[in-house]
């Protein structure tokens, strides 16, 4: 639990709010009273918390859609990862599909009414999280389908409405697909255990182009970013050591046990600086 987390009732998000009233004495009372309510410093101020209060409540409705959002997206990332057998591919990848499209037709569209008129910027903290894992799901869905990612302005169409859009920051769709390569890192060492070897060495390869290019633009000052550059490190470096386990044992026993073979590698591993996987 975080600190923040321990300590209900104090914070604005914080369980049981009780908002906070200074104690006025008599004379404080005496000039409360006697203030002229239609003073321009005290309409100015009166204005000034409306705007604020507004504010808090605009926040937190964008908190709650984003949550909403990636309990969804997880969910659509757990209906891609049941692809086990090529019978299933085509209706799991449809299904995803129609439930993408129905995320941007509600949740999105009512973050898009919320931030009509406003600063997105503002506002960009409270449903990052959300967007992230929406992007994750949609590159993860173009990869299994398409064996490639979507271009950012495709994503970028699909959040346009009428009255609004969403403006997709391009540091967001940037960690959403730093999270996307923990999925493929899944998806190659479970390709093991079903002996689809093809799919474990094509993953590695396209994880590795993400990371070169993630390299080419690290330099952003994002603390956030370069956080997710070094997950994405040691996601390839798994899935490199997979691949040569692959190619150095592939041969010793059969397709179903290389997964086992695999995690036992991976304990012994050091944690070397550079890789490799045979294409």
């Amino acid at each position: 639990m975080s600190h923040r987390d321990g300590h209900h009732g104090r914070g604005r998000r914080g369980g049981g709010h009780r908002p906070w009233r200074p104690q006025v004495g008599e004379r404080g009372k005496q000039v409360i009273e006697g203030l002229d309510e239609n003073s321009p410093v005290i309409q100015s101020f009166r204005k000034f918390a409306a705007d604020l209060d507004a504010k808090h409540d605009r926040y937190e409705r964008l908190v709650k859609l984003s949550r909403d959002t990636t309990i969804e997206s997880k969910r659509i990332i757990f209906l891609l990862h049941s692809i086990d057998k090529e019978s299933k591919r085509e209706g799991v990848l449809t299904e995803a599909q129609n439930r993408i499209a129905h995320l941007n037709s509600t949740i999105f569209k009512e973050i898009a009414k919320e931030l009509k008129g406003q600063d997105q910027y503002q506002y960009l903290r409270a449903f990052s999280a959300g967007i992230q894992e929406y992007i994750e799901a949609v590159t993860f869905l173009f990869y299994l389908r398409d064996g490639k990612l979507p271009h950012w302005n495709e994503l970028q169409q699909n959040l346009i409405y009428e009255e609004e859009s969403i403006h997709l920051v391009p540091v967001e769709f940037f960690l959403g697909v730093g999270d996307l390569t923990g999925e493929l890192m899944r998806c190659c060492i479970q390709s093991l255990g079903t002996g689809s070897t093809k799919s474990c060495y094509e993953a590695c390869s396209f994880v590795r182009d993400i990371y070169i290019g993630f390299m080419g633009v690290s330099n952003t000052g994002n603390r956030e970013f370069i956080r997710k550059l070094s997950v994405l490190r040691q996601s390839l470096s798994k899935m490199e050591m997979a691949c040569y386990t692959l190619a150095v044992r592939g041969n010793e026993m059969p397709k179903h046990m290389l997964a086992d073979v695999f995690s036992s590698s991976e304990r012994h591993e050091e944690g070397a600086d550079e890789g490799f996987c045979i294409d």
